[in-house]
């Protein structure tokens, strides 16, 4: 297996049971450890989370300033459901696990979700505009079009995955973010 498309960052979600398999082919895109200074299993187990998730179609809205926003789609090659409660980017000083409701006036906002989001014992959690994604409170430069960044997503056995996004143009889902007064207009470059 191979990657085929910059937003095709992975096809091992399709090896199911073959996570061992699945983890050599994602290497060349992303990698995955247990701890600080490990090295990625070939032998990981389902209790390893971040081995047993893998991530494709993922990407980055473009933005000058601000915030943006992650998504894509994680999936989940074990059998037992698995917590992701944090994510990390060079792209940004301060990243948040965000869905969106609606609140008591019928506006559809942004929150941090409480205690992450859970992907299902083999089964699939998606992150997109307008519903849960990772949230990039505090860019630290532009996201252009055309470029990638990384990510680290840690999850709640304190295992880790690591993939790379392309950024893209988009204007939509120009939600409130609950808590905070940053900017959220778009990128004033056009969509795609």
């Amino acid at each position: 297996m191979h990657t085929t498309t910059r937003t095709r960052l992975t096809v091992a979600a399709r090896a199911g049971a073959l996570l061992s398999v699945g983890l050599l082919a994602f290497a060349g895109c992303a990698s995955t450890s247990s701890s600080a200074g490990s090295t990625p299993s070939a032998s990981a187990t389902s209790a390893d989370a971040g081995a047993a998730v893998t991530i494709s179609d993922a990407w980055v809205k473009a933005a000058d300033s601000g915030m943006s926003a992650a998504f894509g789609t994680l999936r989940n090659g074990s059998s037992a459901p698995v917590t992701l409660v944090s994510a990390t980017s060079p792209a940004s000083s301060m990243l948040q696990l965000h869905e969106t409701v609606s609140d008591a006036s019928g506006a559809m906002v942004m929150k941090e979700k409480d205690g992450g989001f859970v992907i299902p014992a083999g089964g699939e959690l998606v992150l997109q505009p307008g519903g849960n994604h990772i949230m990039l409170m505090d860019l630290t430069a532009p996201l252009k079009a055309g470029e990638e960044t990384r990510f680290t997503l840690t999850f709640s056995d304190g295992s880790t995955a690591a993939f790379s996004a392309p950024v893209k143009d988009y204007s939509g889902a120009n939600e409130t973010y609950q808590g905070g007064e940053m900017d959220m207009s778009p990128s004033p470059t056009p969509s795609n």
